[in-house]
Formats: C-alpha cells, structure tokens, sequence
C-alpha cells in the first residue's frame, strides 16, 4: 500500500512539474512578446512592387461557403492582369456545381480564373495545392481556407515584404467572424488569441523559427520547391514545409496587423476533429524533423521554440494521466497541514493556472478589436476546462501521430455561419462521433463523484478543481453526444426537419 502511495505521489508532482515548465515557458512567451512589440516589420517592396499572384483555394464539400470565399477573394485590389485564381476542389457533392458556376460567373467579368477538380485525393490539401502549383502561372501564392474572409488590403500589405528576397512566406492575423456565438467559440477565439498574438510575434520577432499556418498567408513559389515542395506525409503539411524552408535559410514574415477574419467550428464534434488533426499533424511533424532541427546549426533559442511548439499537445498524455491520479493524490495528502499544501503546490499553481490566465487574458488585451478585452476574461475558467475535456482527444490524436502511418486530412465542416450565428448554409455536414466520447463521459462522472465525496468531508479547497474537471469532461462528452440536428435548429435557427433538408445531411 505504501508502495503503491509513494509511485501516485511520485507520478503527480512528475507530472505538475513538466507542465510547470511549460508554464513558465508561457510566461516566457509574454515577456519575449511585450520586449519585441514594437519591432514591426517594415517590407522593402513599395507601391511600384507588382509581382504577378496566383490565389490558391483548395476545397473539399465547401458548398455553404465556396461563393462567399469567392465573392471576397475577387475584391481583393491587385491589378487584374497580374492576379490569378485557382479554385482547387476536391468536392465529392454539389460544391462542384456551385463552384463551377462561381468561376464561370467572374470569368465572365475579366478574371484569370481556373477551375481544377481532382477525383483522386492523393495528398488532400497538399496535393491539391502542388497539382494547382504545376500550372500556376503566379511567382508568389496566397491562400485561403474555405472559412476565411480575405480583407480588401490583403495583398497590398503582404506582397510588399517579398521584395526581401530571402523571404519565403507571409503570414497573416487570424479573427474570428462568429467570436460571440457561444461559450464554444468564445473560448476557441481566444485559444487561438493566445497564439497569434504571442507566439507568433514573439518567435519572429526574435529571430526563431515559426511556423505557417496553411491559411491567410503567401508563399513565394521558389522557395516551396527549394524547400522540397508540398510534401504528403503529415496531415500538417503547412507546418512541415514551413520548418523545412526556414531550415534551408528562408526566412518567414509574421503580420500581426494583417488580421483575415474566418469562421470558428460552433460545434464541438467539429472543434475537437479539427483539434485531433492539429495536434496528431504536430506529432508527425515531430517524427519527421525534430532531429533535424536539433543537428542543425540554429541558435539553442530556435531549437528550443521549435520544441515547445511542436510538443505542446504531447502534454495532453500528462494531463488523461493527471486526470486518473489526482483525486488519489488528493485522499493521500488528506491531513496535511496547509502551509505545506501552500509551499508545495503554491509554485504548480502560479507555473500552471495563474500563467494560463495571465497569457490568454493579457492576449485579449492585445488584439486588433479590443473595445470589450475585459469582459471575455469571465471565459479564461470556461478556456482551462475545455482544456482538460479535451485530454483524451488529444491525447490520441498525438499516439497516432507517432505510431500510426495514417494520413487521412479529416476537414472540419463549416457552415457558413456569421458573426450572429445566423447560417444560410445549404447542406448540413456532420462529424462521426468518436468512441473516445464516452470515456470522456466517464471521467465526467468520475469527477462528479469527487465534487461530492470532496463537499461531503469539507475539502473545500479541493473543490475547485474537481470542479474544473468536471465540468470540462461534462461540456466535451455531452455535447459531443448531442443530436446535431437539434443543437443546429436551436443553436442557428435552422429547420433541417424540413423533406428538402433532410436528405442531405450526411
């Protein structure tokens, strides 16, 4: 029993001081961050700098989207004779019609448009944007996500920092159109706050290595090739390539200010694939470039920002772990006189939850529309919970990526959805669920019984966090269970019960 006692006790603080270092190194982040904010990017290319641009926009069964992407695409000012588009769909359903007609409509007004269709899916996204590339007739490329809104400005401000010509991508902002819909899309908006604002800036602004992110961004067209080219063999093919380039001596721009509004998945069967893929992707990533980064001749400072990148997910196998041993840990340290509880866990919480708050709230702080910063940090307890309900999640997604040769990119499904939630979307595209739900059920319930037992023997302070638990394991499982017909027709006001929406969801 003893034995057994010392190996939890031994395997919690293991595993609170790993993720303490990456606290700290969250902390870190924000001090890089604010001692480079004011270091903007100036390009070397001015007004009289007009390279010719081939617009990318690679599609899979985008058919509530595709025209809106379009529609924004085409207002993009760049003179007609030095833009193309490319529409690279991959669709197996109506998208094709309705893309085809798009095309047709603006080529039909003077712009250079293609419309390429594959019916063989080698490679997904990155197949699609290397068969695009083989007749591209553009020395730099944007591309754009079926989600996204390109801005008016877009080229304008993106173009110009290629005139460097060690430069081998731009990478822009990412916003949220649908930030307020729901608690979901709250959290998942300033999830990737944190990252865009602060680490992106902070990892080019000083001098290490970071990584594109497959959308809102250019790339110049030789510079893919002496990378190696869009290679396959990852399901993020946007990271991989871009740590491949800049290990070759190119160099990457990051736009803070260039913010590209797009669509958050309001659901959560939606937000979690979309997590899996991100996060699996980055494991694989890892197997396949980590040893070199660390042979290579880069500064320890660029090795080490590679490394926290790319292993942040693998902390969700810490946490499914912390998960099973907490409330143990919690009976055997029972009795322990507070001020030792204090000096032992004191540090864990700084390194850990208060670090979380800080970065995420101070990230609100910092975004282009900040007019309401303050009232989202209510949502920071919602961000660490859904933290913790997506463990299991992602802590499959990161096995596979390391021991599983499967490269299937699983899209997430968009909708079409506004800033209101209000959707016009034309066919209702679901995710499977996951077996992996009912496990995080099950912790849900497990946590549930310890908020109880905890209430019952007066551990207050204890209450808390289980409570946290709970409720992350709670909101993840249940809504993941939830029949999405319903969730939509309350959620965005659609009748899908109708006969001529029924038969297409899928």
């Amino acid at each position: 029993m003893e034995f057994m006692k010392t190996t939890i006790l031994v395997a919690y603080f293991s595993i609170l001081t790993i993720l303490s270092v990456y606290g700290a190194h969250r902390l870190y982040m924000l001090i890089l961050y604010y001692r480079h904010k004011n270091d903007v990017p100036v390009p070397k290319g001015g007004p009289e700098y007009r390279p010719r641009v081939t617009v990318q926009l690679a599609v899979f069964n985008e058919m509530n989207v595709i025209e809106r992407l379009m529609d924004h695409v085409v207002r993009m000012r760049w003179p007609k004779e030095r833009l193309e588009i490319q529409v690279l769909d991959d669709s197996t359903d109506e998208t094709v019609k309705v893309a085809q007609a798009v095309c047709e409509k603006y080529a039909a007004l003077g712009f250079d448009i293609s419309y390429l269709h594959r019916s063989d899916r080698t490679g997904y996204k990155a197949g699609a944007l290397d068969n695009g590339l083989k007749v591209a007739k553009g020395e730099l490329v944007a591309m754009f996500d079926a989600d996204f809104l390109p801005t008016e400005d877009f080229l304008e401000m993106a173009v110009p920092h290629f005139a460097d010509e060690k430069v081998a991508f731009v990478q822009g902002c990412w916003d949220h159109l649908n930030r307020e819909f729901s608690l979901l899309t709250q959290v998942q908006a300033i999830l990737l706050d944190g990252h865009f604002i602060f680490e992106h800036t902070a990892r080019h602004r000083s001098k290490a290595f970071f990584n594109f992110s497959g959308t809102a961004g250019m790339w110049r067209v030789s510079a893919i090739a002496d990378a190696g080219g869009w290679e396959h063999d990852t399901i993020t093919e946007d990271a991989d390539l871009s740590y491949r380039a800049q290990l070759k001596g190119w160099r990457g721009v990051y736009l803070k200010d260039l913010v590209v509004p797009a669509e958050l998945p309001v659901e959560v069967n939606a937000f979690k694939s979309q997590q899996h893929r991100w996060a699996k992707g980055n494991a694989q990533v890892i197997r396949k470039l980590m040893a070199t980064i660390w042979k290579s001749k880069e500064s320890l400072h660029t090795k080490l920002e590679c490394w926290f990148h790319l292993t942040a997910n693998c902390n969700y196998m810490l946490m499914v772990v912390l998960a099973v041993i907490m409330v143990p840990s919690m009976i055997i340290r029972a009795g322990t006189p507070w001020y030792i509880l204090l000096a032992t866990d004191g540090p864990f919480f700084v390194l850990n939850a208060v670090s979380v708050g800080l970065y995420f709230g101070m990230s609100q702080r910092e975004v282009k529309n900040n007019a309401n910063w303050t009232k989202r940090i209510k949502y920071i307890p919602g961000l660490m919970g859904l933290g913790i309900g997506l463990a299991l999640n992602q802590a499959k997604a990161v096995l596979e990526g390391f021991f599983t040769d499967d490269k299937e990119f699983k899209r997430t499904p968009k909708l079409g959805v506004d800033e209101n939630g209000r959707t016009l979307s034309k066919r209702a595209y679901k995710v499977p669920k996951s077996l992996i739900t009912f496990l995080e059920l099950g912790f849900a319930v497990y946590y549930f019984a310890a908020v109880i037992v905890a209430i019952w023997i007066r551990k207050w302070a204890s209450v808390p966090f289980l409570w946290l638990f709970f409720s992350g394991f709670a909101y993840i499982s249940l809504f993941s269970l939830m029949d999405m017909k319903i969730f939509r027709r309350l959620a965005m006001e659609e009748l899908e019960d109708s006969p001529e929406a029924t038969h297409l969801v899928q």
